[in-house]
This record gives structure tokens, C-alpha cells and sequence, in this order.
């Protein structure tokens, strides 16, 4: 009976979060029309591709994948660097002040500067309009350092440390050729956690991005569906056709946006639930 309810609570979740997905994918390619008055339910139906065609004729569709992928890849980079550069030391219960630096980072995780003072400094570094607004204001994020520095502690004893410390090795020997080879799970970890964080920004680039050609595709993807929403609303030819088209964009907005997450998440799953269960251990 136990395995039985259990297993009805999980189809009814597996329902609830696999219908909208199935949804908007049967939306994007049903005639919108039909959408709106609701006749598609699940599979889609008179299946056009004009939304498609509207989205990916445009080229800062393109271009936005591209600034995307320069900004995840350099921004993921930095992140992990950065991160590990700030866990490990904090790990080591011989440094110093350790408790005070924590109590210090971890309180950044319920008060912030506020978005005014941050674009001000951005602003004074020279960042503004520029690829590093959206890298080096975020360069560590307060949750990952902390679940890094769990992992080191917890995963990695502390007698192997001091062991390589007595045959010699420097603290950067020993991050290099010690605890970097034993910490590829919760490497993965903050690859995915930051990788997925960049694909799915696009406040900072709001705030700080003026020009198109540095858009990233979040932001892209936001101004074409404003565009065909306005375009519907303040032209009076084919009114009815442009409302509808603007509809199956929004669908087609989501689906480009989500794809690459959504195709990478089967393979890496297995790294978010271990990134999950380390950051339930011990602080």
C-alpha cells in the first residue's frame, strides 16, 4: 500500500511539472488560433512553422547565441576559479579568523548593497556596456562558496593535507595536485550550478548592457517577443494575424530559450542531486 501511494503522488508530480513542457512544445507549432481558444490540449495541432520562421530570420537570434556562449564559458571560468580560490583556504581549519570571515560572507546572502549602489560602482569601474558587467559583479556566489568549502571539509581529510604538507608541499601544491583531483564531483557541481546560472541571466544585462550587439539571448529572445507584441497592438493591417503571431512567438520564446538546459539536464543529473545532498551536510 506504502509503494503504492507512493508511486501515485510521483506520476501525479511526474503530470504536473511534463504537462506544461508538452504544452508549450505542441503550442509553438499549433495554429495559434486554435491555441487561444483553447482546442489544443496536448498534441498539436494544424501544425505551422511561421513562428519559427520569424524567430530564427532574425539575426540577433544568432548573435545572442553567441554572446550567450562567450558569456557562459568565460563567466563559468571566473566563477570557478574565483570560487575555489575562496573555499579552500576557508576550509582549513588552521586559518586564522576563519569563523569571522564566514559570518562575514555568509551575511552578503541576506543583505545586498541594493541595485542602485551596485550599478554605481559598476559604473565607476568603467564596466558598464561591456562584457564584465556580467561576470565580475557575480564572480562568487555566497550559496556555492559555502557548499565548496562543506565538500573540502567533510569530503577530504584533513590528515591527507597535513601528510603532504610534512613531505613538502606548498599550500598551492597541494591545492593543485591534491585536492583539485579529489574534488571533481563538486567541480562539476559549480560548472553546472554557474553554467546554468549565465544561459539563464538577463537582469544585469538589462541594467547594463546599451548595446544590441552584447545583448545575450535572454535578452534578445525579450526584445523580439516585445517587438511582435507592439507591432500587434499598433498596426491596424492584419491586426488579427499579428495578435496571433505574436502568441506563438511567446511559445517559441520559451522553447529556444529552455532547449539547451533541458537537453543537458538528463546527462548531468546525477551532479545537481549530489550538488543538492552536499549542501545539505554540516556547515
Amino acid at each position: 500500500m506504502f509503494d503504492a501511494v507512493v508511486n501515485t503522488l510521483a506520476a501525479l508530480i511526474l503530470a504536473a511539472v511534463l504537462y506544461p513542457l508538452i504544452f508549450i512544445v505542441s503550442a509553438s507549432f499549433s495554429d495559434p488560433a486554435l491555441v487561444l481558444n483553447g482546442e489544443v490540449l496536448l498534441l498539436p495541432k494544424q501544425i505551422t512553422l511561421e513562428a519559427y520562421r520569424n524567430v530564427f530570420d532574425n539575426d540577433q537570434i544568432w548573435n545572442g547565441y553567441a554572446n550567450t556562449m562567450v558569456y557562459t564559458a568565460i563567466g563559468t571560468s571566473v566563477n570557478l576559479i574565483m570560487t575555489t580560490l575562496a573555499a579552500y583556504p576557508l576550509s582549513r581549519p588552521d586559518l586564522p579568523g576563519r569563523g569571522v570571515f564566514m559570518f562575514i560572507i555568509t551575511l552578503t546572502m541576506f543583505i545586498s548593497g541594493g541595485l542602485i549602489p551596485s550599478y554605481l560602482l559598476v559604473k565607476s569601474l568603467g564596466m558598464v556596456d561591456t562584457m564584465w558587467a556580467l561576470i565580475v559583479p557575480g564572480a562568487v556566489a555566497t550559496y556555492n562558496l559555502i557548499v565548496m568549502r562543506t565538500y573540502f571539509q567533510s569530503s577530504i581529510p584533513w590528515e591527507i593535507q597535513e601528510a603532504a604538507h610534512i613531505d613538502g608541499c606548498s599550500n598551492w601544491k597541494l591545492l593543485t595536485y591534491v585536492i583539485l583531483p579529489l574534488s571533481k564531483p563538486i567541480l562539476a557541481v559549480m560548472v553546472l550550478f554557474y553554467a546554468v546560472g549565465h544561459w539563464n541571466s538577463y537582469f544585469n544585462a538589462l541594467i547594463y548592457i546599451r548595446s544590441e550587439e552584447l545583448y545575450p539571448l535572454q535578452l534578445v529572445l525579450r526584445e523580439v517577443l516585445m517587438v511582435s507584441q507592439s507591432d500587434a497592438v499598433d498596426s491596424n493591417v492584419g491586426l488579427e494575424s499579428k495578435v496571433l503571431l505574436a502568441e506563438s512567438i511567446k511559445y517559441v520564446v520559451i522553447i529556444i530559450s529552455s532547449l539547451p538546459v533541458l537537453v543537458m539536464y538528463p546527462f548531468v543529473q546525477k551532479h545537481f542531486v549530489k550538488g543538492v545532498m552536499i549542501g545539505s551536510l554540516k556547515g
